[in-house]
């Protein structure tokens, strides 16, 4: 497997394997009021990040990488102040990552060098990817200290055993 091919698979594995079950292990137990609750005006739910992590990598990888129709209403993702479940929103995301995991299973590494233009930047496909990925890694960040600061539970997802950091899930 060559570096192009690594970075595509590591991608997919990031997405699907380690973020999404750290956004379901974060939203299980928390009521809609947790799930929806704002610290400030300025700041998003826990509700509202789950809606644009789905918004964000439906338009730049199933659109925008595999070129299909661009569907995104942005500021919904904002706007939304309740009206989904924790497991609603989970699967809502999960089918998202599905679509996008397909774009990706076919996408053939020669074309991480093409030019797309995305919400208004040029970039290429690799650039595209790589945004998806660390955009994902910080609002799960979000996620999962909003889910603590509501719940006041440690999720549990290392440990130190035997001198070695482990997972726990």
């Amino acid at each position: 497997m060559n570096s192009s091919q690594a970075f595509v698979t590591e991608s997919r594995r990031y997405l699907v394997e380690e973020y999404l079950p750290k956004i379901r292990r974060a939203l299980d137990g928390l009521t809609p009021e947790d799930i929806w609750w704002r610290p400030n005006p300025a700041s998003n739910s826990i509700g509202n990040l789950v809606l644009h992590l789905a918004g964000n990598a439906r338009q730049w990888v199933v659109a925008g990488i595999g070129e299909q129709a661009d569907v995104r209403k942005r500021q919904e993702e904002f706007d939304q102040a309740g009206g989904m479940t924790g497991p609603e929103l989970v699967d809502h995301l999960q089918r998202t990552l599905e679509e996008v995991d397909r774009v990706l299973s076919d996408l053939p590494w020669e074309r991480l060098g093409e030019e797309r233009v995305i919400q208004g930047f040029s970039v290429t496909v690799l650039q595209a990817l790589y945004h998806v990925v660390e955009h994902f890694s910080m609002h799960v960040g979000q996620i999962l200290y909003l889910s603590k600061l509501r719940s006041g539970r440690d999720l549990g997802f290392y440990r130190v055993r035997d001198g070695a950091l482990k997972t726990n899930w």
